[in-house]
C-alpha cells in the first residue's frame, strides 16, 4: 500500500477547523488527528492539545520530536514525528496548520493535500467570542487576519463552514475520497 496522505486543514480561528476534523474521523477509520503541541496551558480550552512549557518545547525540537514546528499568535505549535508511522501505514493524517507553514509541510510530506476552510465575518464573530479565550481586540485582530491567502502556487479545496458541518464534512470526504464505494472495507460517507 502506498503511504497516506498528510492533509493540512486551514482556516482562520474560529472557523470550525478542529469540528471538521473530528467530524470526518468519526465518520472514517482511515483518518488520524495529528494532536497538536502549544505552549499554552492544557485547561485553556477549545481544541485538543497537549500543553506544554517553552521550554520543554524546545528541548523537543532538539531532540527531533517534530514533523513540523511554527509560531503564531505568541505560542509555539508543533505536530510530533509519530505522525510518520501512521502515513507509512497508508493511513490518511489530519492536521490543523497554520497557513504560514503550508510550504514547509509540502516539502516535508511526500503526499500532501490541503482544505481551506472559510466562514462568514459575522459567524467567525460569534464563534470566536463563543469560545471566551480572547478579549475583544485579540477577536478583532482575529477577523482581519481572516481573509489571509495561502502561499502562491498552493493548490486547496475551498470549503464554506458558515454553514451546517454535516455539509462541509460530506463535502471534504467526498473530495478526498471519490471512490470510497469501490474500495474494499469502506463505507459510503452519508450526511447523517
Amino acid at each position: 500500500m502506498s503511504g497516506g496522505r498528510f492533509i493540512a486543514i486551514v482556516g482562520p480561528s474560529g472557523v470550525g477547523k478542529d469540528s471538521v476534523m473530528q467530524a470526518m474521523a468519526a465518520r472514517d477509520a482511515h483518518i488520524v488527528l495529528a494532536r497538536r503541541m502549544i505552549t499554552r496551558p492544557s485547561d485553556a480550552g477549545g481544541e485538543d492539545f497537549d500543553g506544554v512549557t517553552v521550554e520543554d518545547f524546545h528541548a523537543l525540537h532538539a531532540a527531533d520530536a517534530f514533523a513540523l514546528s511554527w509560531e503564531a499568535h505568541g505560542l509555539h505549535y508543533a505536530i510530533p514525528a509519530a505522525v510518520d508511522a501512521y502515513l507509512r501505514e497508508g493511513r490518511d493524517v489530519l492536521a490543523n496548520l497554520s497557513r504560514a507553514v503550508l510550504i514547509y509541510a509540502k516539502d516535508r510530506f511526500a503526499n500532501f493535500e490541503v482544505i481551506n476552510l472559510t466562514a462568514d465575518r459575522d459567524v467567525l464573530a460569534a464563534r470566536l467570542a463563543a469560545r471566551g479565550r480572547e478579549t475583544a481586540e485579540q477577536i478583532a485582530g482575529r477577523l482581519d487576519r481572516a481573509d489571509a491567502r495561502l502561499p502562491g502556487g498552493m493548490t486547496a479545496l475551498h470549503l464554506d463552514n458558515s454553514g451546517s458541518l454535516d455539509q462541509t464534512v460530506q463535502a471534504a470526504l467526498d473530495h478526498l475520497y471519490p471512490d470510497v464505494t469501490a474500495q474494499a472495507g469502506r463505507v459510503p460517507h452519508k450526511v447523517k
